[in-house]
């Protein structure tokens, strides 16, 4: 019996708010309609009416949005891809990976600088060179770049370039373990290549 009677109360509250709803509405449109200065209630005209706001929950209609007002934020899903491929020496693949995520975002160094380091991985030098270019435009010649620039020139076989890079590199971050270990290998590989003797 408890329920039928709060169910009852809720249909009467129901009846009741849309009453107070109509009866809102009516006496708007009553005091609205004439103006006591213009018009006599032979010649009146219906005018406009702005209907006051019912206390009765949100508006359930969206607003459209302006296009210019919907931001939209590009994926880095071609970038992500493209580090995992190079982190597991799939340099062909990353290459595909970091060139997409060039076109879709140019103004991201990472991407460039990865694109330049996987032509590098790739031996192409000349492609590699274009997409260091681009990196320092954006961010200029950063210790990273001069370090990855020092290692193309290494794989290269410029050694006295790769040199100038690395420890162009090296005065700016001394305590960097990369390109202290990058001067260590191009130590070693400036020696001569052993050979066996000519019979």
């Amino acid at each position: 019996m408890g329920t039928a009677d709060s169910s009852s109360r809720g249909k009467v509250h129901n009846r009741g708010l849309l009453l107070k709803i109509f009866g809102l509405g009516a006496l708007l449109l009553a005091v609205a309609g004439c103006n006591a200065t213009t018009c006599s209630t032979a010649n009146c005209e219906a005018a406009p009416v702005a209907v006051a706001a019912a206390d009765v929950g949100p508006a359930t209609t969206a607003k459209l949005q302006d296009p210019d007002d919907v931001k939209y934020y590009r994926s880095d899903e071609p970038l992500r891809m493209a580090i995992e491929h190079f982190n597991r020496g799939h340099y062909g693949i990353a290459e595909r990976y970091f060139r997409d995520a060039t076109e879709k975002a140019p103004k991201d160094p990472t991407a460039w600088i990865g694109l330049a380091a996987a032509y590098d991985r790739l031996a192409r030098f000349d492609l590699a060179d274009r997409a260091y270019v681009f990196a320092i435009r954006l961010v200029g010649e950063t210790t990273e770049i001069l370090n990855n620039q020092g290692y193309s020139y290494m794989l290269r076989g410029d050694l006295v370039n790769a040199r100038r890079k690395f420890l162009k590199a090296y005065e700016r971050e001394p305590g960097n373990p990369t390109i202290a270990n990058n001067l260590q290998l191009l130590n070693s590989s400036s020696r001569f290549i052993q050979r066996a003797p000519a019979q």
